[in-house]
């Protein structure tokens, strides 16, 4: 047990280093169908890499600083970097939202932490809002003892006024689910510049976690990322 915690501690100090947190995990079940581990046994254990806020925005521009200026996706390949050095120095294998065939983030977020969707599908934490993000997940082929997640408040059941659906221009989420095509043509056009400066309108409109809320810089890179600029 005492190797266990100390191999999770391990990993939670490598990542802390480029501002990085584990975000839980889980042992997978004798009857689910597993990714393979860094050997490509099944896995049996996973835990989730992600962050709080913009920590480790500062570690990213610096490495982003020795790269190329065109580089593809700059974030997904500082962050498959960092995680894969660190998955390397643990036995485990690193994995990415990003990768072909898609693994269900989503779904292991949930079942790790315990959290529910928000209205804009962003998964809503106690902490951190929608301030936060899953950047990858440690995959081991041994068992490692965690603690089972207990079901999160969900911040969302007690907001009544719902202002993360009332504030963007185009309506772009609702109960449908989000317009796609119409927020990209909103962002992309010159009504779309406070959006794209500054972050979504909708998600900024939430008031939980804004002590994490990412800074506008931050919101700009994602913004003009998801708008292909």
């Amino acid at each position: 047990m005492t190797f266990f915690r100390d191999r999770v501690e391990g990993v939670a100090a490598a990542l802390a280093a480029s501002g990085l947190i584990l975000r839980g995990g889980f042992s997978f079940g004798d009857d689910e169908m597993a990714p393979t581990g860094s050997s490509g046994a099944p896995a049996k254990s996973m835990l989730l890499v992600g962050q709080a806020g913009a920590a480790p925005w500062p570690h990213f521009q610096r490495w982003r600083e020795r790269q190329a200026r065109d580089i593809a996706n700059p974030l997904d390949s500082w962050s498959r970097e960092v995680i894969g050095t660190v998955a390397q120095g643990f036995g485990a294998r690193a994995v990415s939202p990003s990768d072909r065939p898609y693994l269900p983030f989503q779904h292991w977020a949930m079942r790790a932490e315990g959290l529910k969707p928000s209205p804009l599908g962003i998964l809503m934490h106690p902490t951190y809002g929608l301030w936060h993000a899953y950047r990858g997940a440690l995959l081991f082929e041994d068992e490692i003892s965690l603690p089972e997640p207990h079901a999160a408040i969900h911040l969302c059941d007690t907001c009544v006024a719902k202002p993360c659906l009332n504030s963007c221009p185009v309506d772009a989420y609702s109960g449908d689910g989000f317009a796609h095509q119409a927020c990209l043509a909103h962002v992309r056009g010159t009504d779309g510049t406070p959006c794209l400066a500054g972050g979504c309108l909708d998600r900024n409109a939430c008031p939980y976690g804004a002590e994490y809320r990412y800074p506008p810089e931050v919101q700009a890179f994602h913004m003009a990322a998801f708008a292909g600029l």
